[in-house]
């Protein structure tokens, strides 16, 4: 079994982290790919200058995802004795986890659901809908 765990970077993210990590634990394999989407529209038009500078700010805002909120995580699966890893990518939130579970081969996304911002809050209006009516596999979406 293979799922991906969509994180915020909030408190709320935790339960869709212990969510996946129970689920993991009931099955003999699983691996856990944890995901973190930078939202980014490609749909931007610079200088040359811009795009530099840009490009610059997408790698460091990679960084600090995977410091303060990605790799955290994957230890916590790990020392929970799952197999765990991690990806982060900018792109639209929705799409960006649905084409990850898609390529990754997952049988199940997991994210959780929040008033408090972050991925979760972008979820639930447009891109929650999108995501769930649109995933090419099972959303599971925990309160």
């Amino acid at each position: 079994m293979k799922l991906v765990i969509g994180l915020d970077g909030a408190s709320t993210g935790g339960k869709a982290l212990d969510f996946a990590k129970n689920l993991a634990k009931k099955t003999e394999t699983c691996e856990l790919i944890v995901v973190y989407v930078i939202e980014w529209s490609p749909f931007s038009f610079q200088t040359a200058e811009e795009n530099a500078e840009r490009h610059k700010r997408r790698e460091e805002e990679i960084a600090v995802a995977m410091e303060r909120v990605v790799d955290p995580a994957v230890a916590e699966l790990k020392s929970a004795g799952l197999s765990a890893r991690a990806i982060v990518r900018h792109g639209d939130v929705a799409d960006t986890i649905d084409d990850v579970a898609h390529s990754e081969g997952a049988d199940q996304i997991v994210v959780a659901r929040s008033s408090a911002g972050g991925l979760t809050s972008r979820l639930f209006g447009s891109s929650t809908a999108n995501l769930v009516m649109n995933a090419r596999v099972p959303v599971t979406v925990v309160a």
